[in-house]
């Protein structure tokens, strides 16, 4: 007998993928370069030719077992010793290899933080507007996922709804970083602010709180945005990163879980990974991709491209009396839609071939994101259909 739950889901649909298959339909009729496709973060520029010669030299020059056999379960320790070291040079936290585990991205790097600090019926708390695939990663492993509603004048914290929602069965605090969809960053007093909260109600529900922190936008902040690194400020920090954004690696799959050395059981986390790798399948990620990318460690893509889109795209807005915050980083925006219903707001841009994600998913109604990692050529061209679009329909 099929899992209903699972038959279930099919139903439920990401509406991002769905949008994302529309528009490449869209393209076979009319061109893809016709339309005006806002709704996949799929990065767009080039990896860093220095991440394309490491990977031409070890296919030449290295036994092709080491390049394509099975990494060992928490990854390859001269890459986990390097990801280490990397991340004390630059946040100043003492990691060494015994604190990273390589993961299959950013979401095989979640999977692994649920499972170290949750048991089923355990909550998890995080805030809108926030990726909607949280609600299966977590939800699946048979914790609960709770969504704070949103401060839509700023898209930090809503602080007054956080504690309402605070009681002893919240486990972790799952927090967006610079954030998918708002683009906002947390600023130092946000986390701080955060980090006080938590340590204040771990004495009193008598058991750790973890920050759970999923960075895979960590690289893309836009000149000076307060940017600050949340292990740095809280201790009992899992931090889950991937390299999909700031290399423009999404298809390769490659991240890490980097638990804080000041974290409650650090000693042990890395191994429990290993074990909880056993049940997921999210293990051994490939050990070629791994040896890469730990020779590239503090570089990345040309990101400023993502900067020019979003101050195109937000000076536009504007001009046509959006209602937008300022993104600080990523490559997503998320303005409010010129009617209650962003559902048929968005449904309603399809038909100048703009396509739009809703923000219902996102936790935020009234709001849609735009996904502006595509080509600035393509973005500025398709300012004519957005003012054909609004001064048509509204």
């Amino acid at each position: 007998m099929l899992v209903q739950k699972y038959k279930d889901m099919i139903s439920a649909k990401s509406v991002i993928r769905q949008l994302a298959e529309f528009a490449a339909a869209r393209g076979k009729e009319i061109g893809y370069e016709n339309v005006f496709d806002y709704s996949l973060g799929n990065p767009s520029v080039p990896v860093p030719q220095e991440f394309t010669d490491e990977m031409m030299r070890l296919l030449q020059n290295e036994p092709t077992n080491k390049l394509h056999g099975y990494s060992p379960n928490p990854g390859i320790y001269s890459v986990r010793e390097t990801v280490a070291e990397s991340l004390k040079r630059r946040f100043d936290i003492p990691y060494k290899a015994e604190h990273i585990f390589m993961a299959t991205g950013a979401a095989g790097a979640l999977a692994h933080a649920f499972r170290l600090v949750t048991e089923p019926g355990d909550e998890i708390l995080t805030f809108a507007p926030f990726f909607p695939e949280y609600n299966p990663y977590v939800n699946l492993t048979g914790a609960v996922l709770k969504i704070v509603p949103p401060d839509t004048g700023s898209f930090q914290i809503n602080f007054d709804e956080f504690e309402r929602m605070l009681n002893p069965k919240v486990m972790a605090v799952l927090i967006n970083t610079p954030n998918n969809p708002s683009g906002i960053v947390y600023s130092t007093d946000t986390i701080k602010k955060l980090a006080a909260i938590l340590c204040d109600k771990q004495k009193e529900y008598g058991h750790d709180i973890y920050i759970i922190s999923d960075e895979p936008y960590r690289e893309i902040v836009f000149d000076g945005v307060d940017a600050p690194c949340v292990s740095a400020l809280y201790d009992n920090t899992i931090m889950c990163y991937s390299f999909s954004k700031s290399l423009s690696l999404p298809g390769e799959r490659i991240g890490y879980v980097a638990v804080n050395p000041k974290c409650s059981g650090a000693e042990y986390m890395v191994n429990m990974c290993v074990q909880i790798s056993r049940g997921t399948g999210h293990n051994c990620p490939p050990s070629i991709i791994q040896l890469a990318v730990s020779k590239v460690l503090d570089l990345t893509a040309d990101l400023s491209v993502y900067e020019r889109n979003m101050n195109l795209i937000y000076d536009e807005l504007k001009a046509l009396d959006f209602t937008v915050v300022r993104p600080g980083g990523t490559f997503y925006i998320f303005p409010k839609a010129l009617e209650e219903d962003a559902k048929a707001f968005c449904e309603k841009a399809l038909k100048y071939d703009l396509i739009l994600v809703p923000g219902d998913s996102f936790g935020a109604p009234g709001f849609f994101r735009m996904a502006y990692c595509i080509d600035t050529e393509k973005v500025e061209r398709s300012f004519y259909a957005l003012e054909k679009f609004v001064r048509e329909e509204y």
